[in-house]
């Protein structure tokens, strides 16, 4: 049984309360152990996070009175990479804003269950995912790399480095280390790989990350990692 903290915020009781509900029963049905805490602004629920209230998935509403809650998904993603974060909403206005924050998914008002079902099971897929890690070794020492934290990778000779918050450099093919990824990373080319969550434009010819990288593109690669953004998003 897995368990996890689901934060839920919105300025409605009754959207919150009726949320919550859905959300223990959707653990329920698939075995899954939730603890759940609901808040009724942004600023509440910022305040826990700052004190350490973390949480495996935020349930967020947008248009609240005071901080909205993208702005709110903003600032808890500044320091929490790893939570899915999803807007609950009436408004489809702050889609873009969505991709800055790297939200799961949008689910608009009033909510569909098995929508919500189908995106909670996703949130739980992509947190399994980031547990995946990789060990290098950097400066004589042994270090565990999480997946999701690797921007982009290139290859040169039989060296592979991967551009994380450091670099490591691995005597290992690019072909290894593509096998233990999942759709959150795009083959770029014969020597480069990135991760999707880092792309911050695309061009015919290269792709440009947030890290102020440009990683090249293969010819006729641009549909394709359209797609797999379209995907993965």
């Amino acid at each position: 049984m897995a368990d996890y903290r689901i934060c839920i915020c919105d300025d409605e009781n009754a959207s919150s309360s009726y949320l919550s509900e859905l959300t223990a029963a959707w653990a329920k049905a698939r075995g899954h152990a939730v603890r759940q805490a609901v808040y009724p602004s942004a600023e509440a629920m910022l305040f826990a996070y700052s004190a350490g209230s973390a949480a495996d998935i935020l349930l967020l509403d947008i248009e609240m009175p005071g901080l909205n809650g993208v702005e709110l998904a903003r600032r808890i993603r500044q320091e929490d990479s790893v939570v899915q974060i999803i807007f609950v909403t009436g408004y489809m206005d702050y889609l873009a804003d969505g991709y800055d924050v790297e939200a799961l998914h949008y689910l608009l008002k009033p909510i569909d269950t098995e929508k919500l079902y189908a995106v909670l099971d996703r949130a739980v897929e992509r947190l399994a995912q980031r547990q995946e890690s990789l060990l290098v070794e950097a400066n004589g020492c042994v270090h565990r790399l999480p997946l999701h934290e690797i921007r982009w990778a290139e290859v040169q000779g039989n060296y592979t480095t991967l551009h994380a918050g450091q670099d490591y450099t691995l005597k290992k093919p690019l072909k290894d280390l593509e096998a233990r990824l999942d759709n959150s990373f795009f083959r770029t080319g014969r020597s480069y790989i990135v991760n999707l969550r880092f792309v911050q434009s695309v061009s015919k010819t290269q792709v440009a990350l947030t890290d102020g990288s440009k990683v090249p593109l293969y010819r006729g690669g641009f549909d394709a990692i359209h797609r797999a953004m379209v995907a993965y998003f």
